[in-house]
């Protein structure tokens, strides 16, 4: 497979990469796209773990029993 980087600025940074790790281009890439996924799964295991800490705080109130009133959330949405 090929990649073709046809933006000046793009191709620059990937030599100067590749320049300085001592690598060829191909590696630059892989080394540079193993890198940023590394760094966005880091966030995306982070917001994993807030939303799963709030959904554990959420089912801690437990159930109520209550029927919820769908007249009052459809205002509230503004679905009239």
């Amino acid at each position: 497979m090929a990649i073709h980087i046809r933006e000046v600025e793009t191709d620059r940074v990937m030599r100067k990469l590749a320049l300085t790790l001592g690598v060829g281009l191909t590696e630059a890439i892989r080394i540079s796209a193993e890198n940023e996924l590394k760094r966005v799964g880091a966030k995306v295991d982070a917001r994993r773990q807030r939303i799963f800490r709030l959904q554990e705080r959420v089912k801690a109130f437990g159930v109520t029993g209550l029927k919820a009133d769908k007249a009052f959330y459809d205002e509230l949405s503004g679905d009239l």
